[in-house]
């Protein structure tokens, strides 16, 4: 398998890291604002939204954990600095982040069943666990630069948590709360997402002759 210009070590990769972790992090701040804060209280928009989350508190909890570990988990494993001199500490966060993954998949599936959203959480979620089984083996077999790269997919499929909510910002999806415009936004975003990667991981290969 081609080695990823995302994974090759260079000044360049590190500015990109960089960069790339600050746009992440500002993204998942300014869609917490712009939603998640907004259900304390009864925003209008997020009426509906606000009384689901209500009824299924039960299965929510557990399932926004998850999803808040994987989101945490994956910055501190991506950083070479980190797995080089705290590589014990790496390896029990890579496991926790397996878990939350499938946690994560598993509650979403119970909160989605039943409603019209089903078929985008399920293509999600099956997605997010194939990605992070594929990064679970490759790292015990050792194949590390493969563990890598299934790592970067299971991520964009855990960005899609955040990047998906973005929808949230047209009323339009809100009216139409439950219907198929849901389940359609999620699989956009999480095909849009390993498609990016993709790119990203061949993007040598893609730009550069072979000599």
């Amino acid at each position: 398998m081609a080695t990823s210009t995302l994974l090759a070590p260079s000044s360049t990769r590190s500015r990109f890291k960089t960069v790339l972790w600050i746009f992440l992090g500002l993204t998942t701040l300014f869609v917490f604002i712009t939603s998640e804060v907004l259900l304390v209280t009864d925003y209008p928009m997020y009426h509906a939204y606000r009384l689901q989350v209500i009824a299924d508190r039960g299965l929510l909890i557990p399932h926004t954990l998850a999803g808040i570990f994987a989101l945490l988990i994956g910055p501190i494993n991506f950083s070479s600095r980190i797995r080089q001199r705290h590589l014990t500490l790496h390896r029990v966060l890579g496991r926790i982040y397996v878990v939350s993954v499938f946690v994560g998949s598993f509650t979403g599936i119970a909160l989605a069943w039943g409603r019209p959203g089903l078929p985008g959480t399920a293509m999600q979620a099956a997605a997010w666990m194939v990605c992070t089984t594929a990064a679970f083996l490759t790292a015990r077999n050792r194949h590390i630069i493969q563990h890598r790269q299934w790592m970067v997919r299971s991520y964009a499929v855990t960005f899609t948590f955040v990047s998906s909510r973005m929808l949230n910002l047209w009323p339009r999806y809100w009216s139409h709360l439950g219907d198929s415009l849901s389940a359609v936004g999620v699989i956009a975003f999480t095909l849009a997402s390993l498609l990016i990667v993709e790119l990203g991981l061949n993007w040598r290969e893609l730009t550069t002759r072979r000599a």
